[in-house]
């Protein structure tokens, strides 16, 4: 019987064999990341919880023919990102709406104050916070899935729906602009993103 500490392969195993208890949990574990996610790359946030009902569905009424996802995750944030395109592009043909493609990004990256003890390693965390918000939208997904989400490359990949090597280059260029953004050689750059907690505006 399915519980909440079964992984999510175990779980999407065993709902590809029709168990609703499977699906119901694995619902309940990604849906407030869905949602997050859903509200950083739309600001049209009423349907947000419907792409990912819609998401799930698609899911359920389709189990048997699935293939086991190499990351279940990543499979979910995918799917809702494509349906969020696919309504935006829907609405951009008998309005004035922004395609997926040229919208904000707007996730906000905020310091885990309480993961902050030192104050020096505060103020250098601030800084990083205001140089990351300056970055392009598509450069901060992709360090929002890979920091936050803890997304892997090809995660990051599917959910962008691009190659390895252009999620490889995003991250690249991303990490590079904050360096050189980064007035001084410090040997925590990289620690400093674990610091950071980003919540939908």
């Amino acid at each position: 019987m399915p519980s909440v500490i079964m992984s999510d392969a175990e779980l999407w195993k065993e709902l590809m064999q029709n168990n609703e208890k499977a699906f119901s949990l694995l619902f309940k574990r990604y849906y407030p990341v869905l949602m997050n996610y859903g509200k950083s790359i739309t600001t049209h946030h009423y349907m947000v919880g419907d792409c990912i009902q819609d998401v799930f569905a698609d899911v359920w009424n389709y189990r048997m023919n699935l293939q086991q996802p190499g990351s279940v995750k990543a499979y979910l944030l995918a799917g809702l990102r494509k349906r969020i395109a696919r309504k935006l592009e829907r609405d951009r043909i008998f309005t004035n709406s922004t395609g997926i493609e040229q919208i904000e990004f707007t996730a906000y990256f905020t310091v885990l104050d309480r993961m902050v003890i030192d104050e020096e390693l505060t103020r250098q965390t601030e800084y990083l916070n205001t140089l990351i918000n300056q970055l392009p939208p598509r450069q901060k997904e992709a360090l929002y899935l890979r920091y936050h989400q803890h997304l892997s490359i090809e995660e990051i990949a599917e959910t962008l729906q691009m190659n390895y090597q252009s999620a490889t280059n995003l991250l690249h260029r991303a990490i590079k602009q904050l360096r050189n953004s980064w007035n001084v050689e410090n040997p925590h750059f990289l620690c400093l993103l674990a610091f950071l907690c980003i919540s939908p505006m």
